[in-house]
Order: structure tokens, then C-alpha cells, then sequence
């Protein structure tokens, strides 16, 4: 009984599905007609039932030529056994157009088992030119022979590139349809030559092998039409691109009459005659907008309206197996161009490469559909763990700004693995080790302390200072050899000697003469005090014992220096002691006496005379002095260092807060007060950095690393932000002892270089002082040797320093700051042709200066002009 009930239901669903399908009317008619051509018009109702009282009427648009005709079909299939059949039924009109324009056909009305149906508004266009057909010519009057070929007009054949947009912004998706429109009898084709899109991405989304062709009007003409190709071109750089030409061979026949007169038998003898005709399409221009700086890190190169969402591909996760995070983007514009987000996942994840998979919906031109990012990843590790958001941006054209999208963030947990029972008993294995893994790069810190900060291009090398104490070790090492000369004369001069030792020899006969004195012992004391006496002046007048006389004695050390109350002095003493050495004993206190007053005279002479040398050493004292003054000192900045230290802690604290260009602005007050450092330059560049500002980040970094070449900091961030850049340029490999110079000269900055020359300098001064005044041939042979390479290392430390600041003082180098610039083949761009595009923060070098337009060389070897305004200097 249930059964019946369920069959009965069947049934009743599926009649009334049968009805429901037949609840409306088709209708058939061309699209496009002339204004003085007829053309039919069909309804056709699908069913088996017969439909009664039909109506319909043709509107006062149109004149009714004939109609309606009721027709009814019907087929029967039978394949593999099973027999289907199909009916329909139609009614057929026959019109005639009263006016040119657009017009909608009235509906028509029928009634199928008692319910009415209807057929849908339908819109036909009425031209006035209706001659689909340029394949006859007239017969030629008057001559008996075989007629010529007439040509085909451009009017009646030729092709016609179609595109949805022709003002777009970079990355914007355009369609292009390529049709033939004819009006000719063609019998086929030949030499298809399709455009190459220079300047766009392109991919064929449409290219039918067997053409069709259908009514349609162009320019109040009707022509038989057939798309032959339809792409989607996204522009990859601005400015205006041409699309070149499409070319097509078409082989038309042609009708030739027979010879003779004219006769109503010739369409019947008539015969053809197939031609070949070259067509083109003409060039189209479009006009690429750049898009705007400033795009988020997160840009993926999207230009249209997306969306984005996450998952995982499990709902249950464990160590050591495999899963993935499946990232899909959806929307309309540049799917095929998009590029996969970043996604951060958690430590002690092991992430493999991306697959990518793309579907974009054919029907919509190629510009919709969705693509989908699988990142496969084993976890390492149990328990909760969570992917954060994963930002996503594009550049929506409808709001002409840039739009950033962020999924929800993904928590999940991970159990434990089958390979780990916490109950069982098991040898743990030795760890393996591995190295460091890197989560994540970023630029490094900031320096905070003020550095020391010069005027623009100022150099040691080259500086008053820096020759100043060059012709200061010179002069040093000139001094130093003329001292150790005379030194050396000295130690020959015998009688210079004696005359030096004259008072040490003296107070050593003295100190004799002393102990005589404590003894007592009268006539030695004498004796001695009196050979001491004799011996200072024989040793200091250099006059020997022989030629010894009071006389002599006596003008000679008034012409050495001492007084003559002095030499009185003396000369008495020495009488004295003569006296005493043949007189009876005088006592203790005249012995006494006598030894104070030898010791003041002896002391007293040799301060007059030594007196007299130190005058004439003192102009060469004077002259010493005068070259220390005469070095000149470089002074620091005169500016307000308060003022600039100030400006240095702002801008140091705005960086902290993440205040980024508030920062940059504050390092840049201070460079434009005229001072630098490569520290400050490399503040700068971070700065920017964080801004996600990257022109101006690599522009700031390469101008610390021209000033400073051995700046780690600003080598290292460099690096980084390198990453950040679009284009990759492979560098030209330069000679290996150029690479080799260089990284030697880059270990220290030019300042570093200079001072060190200094140093070896003042080596090379000492290595020649021990060549020239060594006696020792093993001295003379290290100090040559010494010598050379002193000299050498001098050389290359100048060599250096000049090398880095004749590289800063060069302004060759330069940053792209447009987001994307063309680079053309002469400074025009009106005659010169697109050669490659550049984008925002590639480096490169000028070349040569022609008005607004710089001629720049790429590290590939690659050369080209490009605008003034779209690159800055470093």
C-alpha cells in the first residue's frame, strides 16, 4: 500500500514537472536586420501537448508579410535500448521593418492544458545598409573577352581589435576581442599573425578552430561577424602602450562573368575565381595609470576587488604528520598575477614549498575566479597553537586606494604522535642537533648614541690636518737624524768628551779628596783637591797638563763663560793648595774651608759655561715650537651641538614609540644642517624601512655605505631590504683582483685609511733612519727591507682613502623612486621605444645627462634612458 502511495507521488511529481517545464515560449530571430529586409520570426513551444489558442501580433513597428504558419515535430531516439521523444511546436512569421532603430517585439500568449504561457520580451536592431554580400561584380560593357578581378573595399572586409577598458592603472585586467567583419563570399584563411602584446601579461582565453559567424551591425552596416581570438592583457607597466596590428590572409572567391553580350543565362555560366587579400587591424593605444607609492608590505600585487580566506586541512592535527593551510583568494581582477601572502606560522613547524593552484572562470573574460595557496607542514611539537591573521592587500580600482584583508585568526591543537607511548618503556635516542633556524629577518637596531657627525664631504685625507702631520713626521724624522748625528759626533770629538766629563771627573776627585778630608790626613787632602782642580780646567779648556798655566788658564775660562771674579776664585785655590802641600799642617777647619770653596767654584764655572752652549740652542727650540703651533687643528662643528644632540634624542625616541616618519624627519633636520654620518644616514634608511617607505630606505642605506663602506649595520639592512625590491638583476661579474681591491678596501672607511698611511709613513721614516745611520749590515738589510714595505703599505692605505672619497664625491649612483617607470631607447617619449621596466627601489647608474632625461646603465650591462624626476641621486 505504501508503495502505490510513493509510485502515485512519483508520478503526480514528475507530471507537474512536465508542465512546469513547458511555461514558456522561445522565440527565434536574427539580432540585426536591414530596414529594407524581410526576416523571419519563430515561436517554438517544447511539448507533447498541442498548445491552443495562440496569439501574438507583430506591433505597429513592423509590417506582417506572411503568417503565422503552425507547424509540429516530432523525434524519437532510441540509443543503448532507451527510447526518448521529443516534441515541439511552432509558429512561424514572416516581417517587413517600417523604420530604422531598436525595437522589442511584443510577447506572445498561449495556453498548454488550460495554463497560459508566455514568451519573453525580445529587443531587434533595424539599420539601413543591408548588402551582407560583396562577391559579385558587374559585367564589364562592350568586350568579348573574360572580365578582371575587381577588388574588395575595407569596408566590406577587414578586422577590428576591441578592448573593455583603455585607461587603466598598472595590474588592471583588460579584455581584447579580436573579430573579422566581412561582408564578402571568403573560402578561407591563410598567414594568421596574431599581436605580441609588448608591455602587457596576455593569455588566450578564447581561440576557435572552426569560425562562426553571426549577424551583426557596425557603423549602421550590417556584416557577418567571428571572433577569431579573445585574450586578457594586464599592463605590467605605465605610460602609453601600443598594441601592434593583427595581419590576416583571406581567400576570397570572387565571381567572373563570361565574355560576350549580356545575356539572362550568365548567372548560370558565370565562374569563380578565388583571390587573396591581406587585411589589418588598426593599433590600439592604452594609457596605463602607475599605481600609487606607498603600498603595504603585504601588497601581493592585486589590482581589482578580492577576498580572502583560511583553513586547515584537518580537523585533527598530530606530530610528525602531515597537514596543510589552504589560503584561497577570490574576486574579480588579476587572479592569474597574484602572489601568495606571507603566512607566520609557529616555531618548530616545518613548512614546505607552496602549491598553487588557479581557476579562473572562462565566461567572465578570464578576469574572476579564485586561487588557491596549499602550505604543506609537519609540527614537531604538541600542544595549542595558533596562526595569526594573515594580511593580505590589493589595490582596488572602484575606490582607487589600497585595500588590506586579513583572515581570522586559526587555533588548533596538536596531539601527541603513535610513535610516543607515555606507558611504555622506551630508549630515548640521542638528540639530534641542529643548527639555529631562523623564524623570521628584520633590519637591525637603530643607533642611539649620537655618533660624530662632520660637514658634508669632508674628508681627513686631503685636510690641512692630515698634511700637517705628514710634514710633521717629516720634519720629526728629519730632527731625529740630525740629533743622532751630532750624537754621533760627539761620542768621536775625544777632547769634547773630556771637556763634557771635565765636572764628573772633578767632583769624583773631589769625593776623594773628601774622605782624605774626614781622615785628616793633610797633605793628601791637599794633594788631591789640588789634581782635581788642575783636571777640570785641563779637561774643560781641553789644554793639556804640560801647557798648564795660571796665566793661560785664567783668560781661557773667561773666554768659556765664566766671570772673572770666578777665575779669581779659582786661581787663588789652586794657590792655596800648592801653599799647603809644602806648609805644616793648618788644621781641620781650614781643610774644610778649602772643600766648600772647591766644590761652589767648580759648580759655579760649569753653569756659566754650560750657559753660554744653551743660548745657541735655544733658536732651534724656538723653531721646534713654532712648527707644533703651526699644525693646523681641526675645530668641531660650530653649530649648536645642544641643538643637534636634542634633534638626535627626538627623533631616537619617536623611532622607539614606532613613530616612524616622525623619526625620519628628525635625522633629516640634522643632514640638512649640513652635517653626516653614516650612522645617521642608516637611522634614515630604518626609519623608512619601518614606514614600509623602501625607495627611500635603499637610497639612505647605499648613501651610508658611500660614506662609510665598512658600516656593518647599514651593509646587513641593505641586504634586507633587498628583499623587499621587485626586481632582481643579476650583476655583471667584475675582474677578480677588482673584487679582491675592493673588499680590502672596504673593511675601513677613507678616515681609518688615511691615519693608517700616517702610521706607516712615520715607519717608513724609522726604517730609513736605521738604513742610513745603522753600521750593522744585518741593521742596514732590515731596515731596506722594512723600508719597501712601509712605503708599499703607505701607498695602498693613500690609494684606499682616495678611492672611497673620489667614489662619494662621484654622483653616479641612483635609486628608482617611481612604483613603476619604462626605461626608453633614446631621451624622447614621443620617437623612442620602450626597452624594460624598472620599479621602485632598483639601483642604478648614470651614465650621462641629457636635459630631463638621464642615460642609466643597470649592473646586468643593460642601458637605457630614463626621467630625472623618477630617480634620485644617491
Amino acid at each position: 500500500m505504501i508503495n502505490r502511495i510513493f509510485l502515485t507521488f512519483v508520478l503526480a511529481f514528475m507530471s507537474a514537472a512536465g508542465i512546469s517545464a513547458q511555461t514558456s515560449i522561445r522565440v527565434e530571430i536574427p539580432n540585426v536586420v536591414a530596414e529594407n529586409e524581410q526576416f523571419t520570426v519563430a515561436f517554438i513551444i517544447d511539448g507533447e501537448s498541442s498548445p491552443s489558442d495562440f496569439k501574438w501580433s507583430q506591433g505597429e513597428d513592423f509590417q506582417l508579410v506572411w503568417g503565422p504558419q503552425q507547424g509540429r515535430s516530432t523525434s524519437v531516439q532510441i540509443i543503448n535500448g532507451k527510447r526518448t521523444k521529443s516534441s515541439q511546436t511552432t509558429y512561424t512569421y514572416v516581417l517587413y521593418p517600417k523604420k530604422k532603430g531598436t525595437f522589442t517585439l511584443p510577447e506572445a500568449t498561449a495556453k498548454i492544458k488550460g495554463k497560459e504561457v508566455k514568451s519573453d520580451p525580445v529587443r531587434i536592431e533595424v539599420v539601413s545598409d543591408g548588402n551582407t554580400s560583396a562577391a559579385q561584380t558587374p559585367r564589364p560593357s562592350g568586350s568579348g573577352t573574360r572580365s578582371d578581378v575587381t577588388g574588395i573595399s575595407d569596408e566590406d572586409l577587414f578586422m577590428r581589435l576591441t578592448l573593455s577598458r583603455t585607461d587603466v592603472v598598472v595590474g588592471e585586467p583588460v579584455t581584447a576581442t579580436l573579430k573579422l567583419y566581412q561582408r564578402a563570399n571568403i573560402a578561407g584563411f591563410e598567414d594568421a599573425r596574431f599581436p605580441s602584446f609588448n608591455g602587457f601579461w596576455s593569455q588566450e582565453i578564447e581561440a576557435p578552430t572552426n569560425i562562426e559567424f553571426q549577424r551583426e551591425s557596425y557603423n549602421d552596416r550590417i556584416y557577418n561577424t567571428a571572433v577569431l581570438r579573445k585574450y586578457v592583457l594586464i599592463p605590467q607597466q605605465s605610460g602609453t602602450l601600443t598594441i601592434e596590428p593583427a595581419e590576416l590572409v583571406c581567400l576570397l572567391n570572387i565571381r567572373v562573368s563570361s565574355g560576350g553580350s549580356a545575356s539572362i543565362f550568365d548567372g548560370f555560366f558565370d565562374d569563380y575565381r578565388t583571390i587573396r587579400k591581406r587585411i589589418y587591424s588598426s593599433s590600439v593605444k592604452v594609457h596605463v595609470t602607475p599605481l600609487p607609492s606607498g603600498a603595504p608590505a603585504s601588497f601581493g600585487g592585486g589590482v581589482g576587488d578580492f577576498t580572502i580566506s583560511a583553513r586547515l586541512s584537518k580537523d585533527s592535527l598530530s606530530t610528525h604528520e602531515a597537514a596543510s593551510l589552504i589560503v584561497t583568494i577570490k574576486g574579480k581582477g588579476n587572479v592569474s598575477l597574484l602572489e601568495a601572502p606571507h603566512v607566520a606560522f609557529p616555531p618548530d613547524f616545518e613548512v614546505y614549498d607552496t602549491k598553487v593552484t588557479e581557476n579562473t572562470d572562462k565566461a567572465s573574460g578570464g578576469t574572476s575566479g579564485s586561487k588557491t595557496y596549499e602550505y604543506p607542514f609537519i609540527p614537531r611539537s604538541h600542544g595549542d597553537f595558533a596562526i595569526a591573521p594573515i594580511p593580505y592587500s590589493y589595490y582596488d580600482i572602484n575606490e582607487g586606494k589600497y585595500v588590506t584583508l586579513k583572515t581570522r585568526a586559526i587555533l588548533f591543537s596538536v596531539a601527541k604522535g603513535n610513535d610516543v607511548d607515555d606507558g611504555a618503556s622506551v630508549s630515548v635516542p640521542a638528540i639530534t642537533r641542529h643548527g639555529v633556524k631562523s623564524l623570521g629577518q628584520d633590519i637591525r637596531y637603530i643607533r642611539t648614541k649620537l655618533p660624530v657627525l662632520v660637514p658634508k664631504g669632508d674628508f681627513f685625507i686631503g685636510s690641512g690636518l692630515f698634511w700637517g702631520l705628514f710634514a710633521a713626521v717629516a720634519v720629526l724624522s728629519a730632527a731625529i737624524w740630525l740629533l743622532l748625528r751630532m750624537l754621533a759626533a760627539r761620542r768621536a770629538d775625544v777632547a769634547g768628551m773630556k771637556t763634557r766629563k771635565a765636572t764628573k771627573m772633578a767632583l769624583r776627585r773631589l769625593k776623594l779628596a773628601e774622605n782624605y778630608l774626614r781622615q785628616n790626613l793633610y797633605a793628601a787632602f791637599y794633594d788631591e783637591l789640588h789634581k782635581a782642580l788642575v783636571g777640570f780646567a785641563s779637561d774643560k779648556l781641553n789644554v793639556s797638563v804640560a801647557d798648564f798655566s795660571k796665566e793661560r788658564i785664567s783668560s781661557s775660562l773667561v773666554g768659556a763663560g765664566a766671570d772673572r771674579e770666578s777665575v779669581d776664585e779659582f786661581i787663588s785655590l789652586l794657590d792655596a793648595c800648592e801653599f799647603a802641600r809644602y806648609s805644616p799642617d793648618a788644621g781641620h777647619d781650614a781643610m774644610n774651608v778649602h772643600y766648600q770653596a772647591a766644590i761652589n767654584i767648580i759648580s759655579s764655572m760649569d753653569s756659566m759655561m754650560k750657559g753660554k752652549k744653551t743660548a745657541r740652542n735655544t733658536g732651534i727650540a724656538v723653531m721646534t715650537m713654532l712648527l707644533t703651533l703651526s699644525i693646523p687643528m681641526t675645530a668641531s662643528a660650530s653649530g649648536d651641538n645642544t641643538y643637534i644632540d636634542s634633534l638626535w634624542t627626538k627623533a631616537t625616541v619617536a623611532y622607539s614609540e614606532g613613530r616612524w616618519a616622525d623619526a625620519a624627519a628628525g635625522y633629516e633636520t640634522i643632514v640638512s644642517s649640513g652635517l653626516e654620518s653614516a650612522a645617521l644616514y642608516c637611522n634614515i634608511g630604518s626609519s623608512y624601512f619601518k614606514a614600509e617607505d623602501y625607495p627611500h630606505a635603499v637610497l639612505y642605506y647605499e648613501r651610508a655605505l658611500k660614506l662609510d663602506p665598512s658600516y656593518a649595520d647599514a651593509r646587513y639592512n641593505l641586504e634586507v631590504v633587498s628583499g623587499f625590491i621587485q626586481d632582481r638583476i643579476d650583476p655583471v661579474p667584475e675582474f677578480v683582483l677588482k673584487t679582491w681591491a675592493k673588499a680590502v678596501c672596504y673593511i675601513l672607511d677613507s678616515d681609518a685609511w688615511a691615519i693608517l698611511s700616517i702610521v706607516f709613513f712615520a715607519i717608513a721614516c724609522v726604517m730609513l733612519l736605521l738604513l742610513v745611520l745603522s753600521v750593522s749590515r744585518g741593521w742596514k738589510i732590515s731596515g731596506f727591507s722594512g723600508l719597501v714595505v712601509s712605503v708599499l703599505l703607505t701607498v695602498s692605505c693613500l690609494a684606499f682613502s682616495l678611492w672611497q672619497k673620489n667614489d662619494y664625491m662621484r654622483a653616479d649612483g641612483a635609486v628608482v623612486m617611481r612604483p613603476v617607470t619604462s626605461v626608453k631607447s633614446s631621451p624622447s617619449s614621443e620617437t623612442s621605444k620602450d626597452l624594460f621596466i624598472l620599479h621602485e627601489g632598483t639601483t642604478v647608474r648614470i651614465l650621462d645627462e641629457v636635459g630631463e632625461w638621464n642615460n642609466i646603465e643597470l649592473a646586468d650591462g643593460r642601458q637605457g634612458w630614463i626621467l630625472s624626476d623618477d630617480i634620485e641621486v644617491i
